[in-house]
Formats: structure tokens, C-alpha cells, sequence
């Protein structure tokens, strides 16, 4: 015998109905949101998976983060070296002007400019720290702001340079750390006394460079050229040290975004979803959500008293 229940009915359609009505949400939202889900729980077994991957994800993400400003350091650091290597040339070429033309007018001007360009390349400061002090990062390197300050006394070179042996290094990803500090004292104690001695023979007997130069100004200015020479060469030097951080820091970007873009392919073969398929579950669901409509709307006509009629 069959049991005949209009309460049972309403229970089995509206449970259809509910049920139809949730795999449509969950299509639509999959194809708005282009994601299996919204929590850990949409992706099942592959939750484990899914975590590990973002925690590298996070992880590398930082290390990129972290290099774009090491990035902008060393293209500071790179201007600075660089305007300190032109200061040195541009002082070669002040004192081979003036042995060629056999007169110092103008070249004690020329070194004081020149001496101020290197006072501020070597107190360059990124994001508001003095690149070239060390750990002393708030301390200005070099003190010294005048030629003349060079000669009060015979540790007035050494004097001028406030860093300390702190050398900065970076870890830019797990496995590699670059050293990208350099120190102002090791970058300019050459040409600083260079300078000096450019400044104690102009305080002394055989000065001032006026004029047409004396045959003690030109055989001491000769011997000037090779000194500045070397400066030079030591500040190209530590330019192409910079440089070659800058390459070696370059390759390890490359490396993480090549690695970003593997992980971020893998977390998206488990949260990206098929819009195809979810297209098709979303117009079933949308059928189904129909036709259970129309079934409860026709079991408003259905009584238990007329079947028993």
C-alpha cells in the first residue's frame, strides 16, 4: 500500500528546490569571482597545498619587495660614485689646463668646486639614511667642507671621515646575500689627501696659483697628474664594484619572478576555476531551480482530500 503524505511532498520539492538554488549561487559566484571558492573548505584535499603555496608566495613576494628598494639604493649609490669619479677627472683636467697653458688663474676655483662635489657624492643620502657611513647612518660621513679644512692639521684627512667599518649586506633571497654597502673613508682618503696636498702647497712658500705658474708650481703639479689619475681609477673602480652587485642582484630578480609566476601558476591550478564547466553547472542549476519551482507551484493544486475523492 502506498502512503500517500502532501506534507512529505512539500518536504522532498522544497529540498530539491534549496538545493538547486545553492549550486546556482556557487556557479554564479565561481563565475563572477573567476575562483573555486572564498575559504580553505571549497578546495578540499588540495588545502594542505594551497597554504604552502601562498606562504612562498608571501615569501617571495617580500624578497621582491625588498630588492626593488636594495634596486634604488644601488642606483644612488651608482650616481654617487660616479659624481665623485667625475670630481677626480674634472680635477685632472684643472691642473692639465693649466700646465698647458703655463698659468693657474682660476684653478684654486676649479678644486674648490670640485672638492665640494665630492664632499656631497660621498654624503649622499637614500631614503633618508647617509649611504656611505656605515652603521652610522644618520651621521654625515665627511665632516670636512672646505679645501682648507684639510690642512689644520697633519690627521685632518683622517679626521674629516665619521663612518664606521660596517659594510651593509642584503639577503635577497633564501640562499644568496650580496654585500652592497661601500665606506666613504675607504672611497675618499685617497683623493682627499690629494686634495690636501694640493691646498698645503697653495698655504705654503711656493704659493699661491696665480698667474703665470712658477717652476715649482709646474714640476709640483706635474707630479700631480698621475695622483689623480689613480684617484680616478680607484672611484671607476668602486663604481664597477657597485656595478656588478647591481648585475648579480639583477639575475637573482629574475630568478624570483620566474619563481612567482610558477607559483602563481600552481595556486591558480587549484583556485582558478573552470568557467566553462562552471557556465554549464550554472544554466543546470538554473533549470533545475525551474523546474523545482514549477513543481512546488503545482503542489499548491495537490490535496490529500482529492486523491480520497
Amino acid at each position: 500500500m502506498t502512503r500517500v503524505s502532501t506534507t512529505g511532498n512539500y518536504s522532498a520539492v522544497l529540498a530539491n528546490l534549496m538545493s538547486a538554488q545553492q549550486r546556482q549561487m556557487e556557479a554564479g559566484d565561481q563565475l563572477s569571482s573567476g575562483k573555486v571558492g572564498t575559504d580553505l573548505k571549497a578546495y578540499s584535499r588540495n588545502a594542505q597545498v594551497l597554504t604552502a603555496m601562498q606562504t612562498l608566495n608571501t615569501r617571495l613576494t617580500g624578497f621582491t619587495e625588498q630588492n626593488a628598494f636594495t634596486t634604488n639604493r644601488l642606483d644612488m649609490q651608482d650616481l654617487a660614485l660616479n659624481r665623485a669619479a667625475d670630481a677626480a677627472q674634472k680635477t685632472r683636467e684643472a691642473i692639465s689646463n693649466a700646465l698647458a697653458g703655463d698659468r693657474a688663474d682660476g684653478l684654486l676655483t676649479e678644486l674648490k668646486g670640485q672638492f665640494a662635489n665630492a664632499v656631497g657624492a660621498l654624503n649622499t643620502r637614500h631614503a633618508g639614511k647617509y649611504l656611505f657611513a656605515g652603521g652610522q647612518v644618520d651621521t654625515p660621513p665627511v665632516s670636512a667642507q672646505q679645501l682648507s679644512d684639510l690642512t689644520v692639521s697633519p690627521t685632518a684627512v683622517a679626521d674629516s671621515f665619521h663612518n664606521d667599518d660596517y659594510i651593509d649586506k642584503v639577503r635577497v633571497d633564501e640562499t644568496t646575500t650580496l654585500e652592497v654597502g661601500q665606506l666613504a673613508d675607504d672611497l675618499g682618503t685617497a683623493m682627499f689627501t690629494a686634495f690636501r696636498d694640493l691646498q698645503a702647497f697653495e698655504e705654503g712658500v711656493d704659493g699661491p696659483f696665480t698667474g703665470k705658474l712658477t717652476a715649482a708650481q709646474r714640476t709640483f703639479l706635474q707630479s700631480q697628474v698621475a695622483v689623480w689619475d689613480a684617484v680616478q681609477a680607484d672611484l671607476v673602480t668602486a663604481a664597477a664594484r657597485n656595478g656588478t652587485v647591481q648585475g648579480q642582484l639583477e639575475a637573482v630578480k629574475r630568478g624570483l619572478t620566474a619563481r612567482q609566476n610558477t607559483v602563481a601558476g600552481m595556486i591558480g591550478d587549484v583556485v582558478d576555476a573552470d568557467m566553462a564547466k562552471a557556465a554549464s553547472a550554472l544554466t543546470q542549476a538554473q533549470q533545475a531551480v525551474q523546474a523545482s519551482s514549477q513543481v512546488f507551484l503545482s503542489l499548491k493544486n495537490v490535496s490529500l482530500l482529492n486523491i480520497l475523492q
